[in-house]
């Protein structure tokens, strides 16, 4: 199970710095859409130059133009693209095509869709990953990933899950039962108190589940 950290809110300047005393915690950078639509691909290029060993996920949640917007992302350094899951097809299938010529990953943000419509028509267009998503505004109206995860597991016939949404260190059990392959955080470690411990947590839970499965 990799970590994923999503730095949506953090300023430019700050980028490195923030991210440099968590990144033996996580193993993937997420640029994520706020920050890309502030800065554009500038924060793909900074991550990948100053932590070439970790992977980079831009969270361009394509709708239109799949292939010449996940060239922008690749082209900056970024590892993983991801396309919205209610789009058309033949726009995710742009952005899979195009990832393949570059041999990166495509991610179906499949937030508001019809999962069990949606699933077996994203998985032959070949993504590599479905991502659980409840978004901001809908966790301020008490939903959570969990059951969108349990689903998605049960629909879901070859590709792997990455799940984001609201997780933190004293919800992190309930979703490691279900091991996604990716786990997404974002506040639950950026907007700490102690980020560091919040990052050192959540990595020693992980592995602590991995090891006992």
């Amino acid at each position: 199970m990799k970590i994923q950290l999503a730095l949506d809110t953090i300023r430019l300047d700050e980028l490195v710095s923030k991210v440099t005393p968590l990144i033996e915690y996580v193993d993937i950078l997420e640029v994520g859409t706020p920050l890309m639509m502030l800065e554009g691909m500038e924060p793909v290029r900074i991550l990948k130059r100053h932590f070439p060993d970790k992977e980079i996920l831009c969270d361009t949640k394509i709708m239109d133009a799949g292939a010449m917007e996940a060239r922008h992302a690749l082209d900056a350094g970024a590892d993983y693209i991801t396309v919205m899951g209610v789009t058309d097809n033949s726009t995710i299938q742009a952005c899979v095509d195009t990832a393949k010529l570059y041999k990166k990953k495509v991610v179906a943000d499949m937030l508001c869709a019809d999962l069990k419509k949606r699933i077996p028509i994203i998985e032959n267009l070949d993504v590599d990953y479905l991502g659980v998503h409840t978004g901001v505004d809908q966790q301020k109206n008490g939903r959570t990933p969990l059951e969108d995860l349990v689903e998605i597991k049960n629909l879901t016939k070859k590709s792997k899950i990455a799940v984001a949404g609201g997780i933190n260190t004293d919800n992190l059990q309930a979703y490691l039962v279900y091991s996604p392959e990716i786990l997404i955080v974002g506040g639950g470690i950026m907007a700490c108190k102690n980020p560091l411990q919040a990052a050192k947590t959540i990595y020693t839970l992980i592995n602590k589940n991995k090891y006992e499965n």
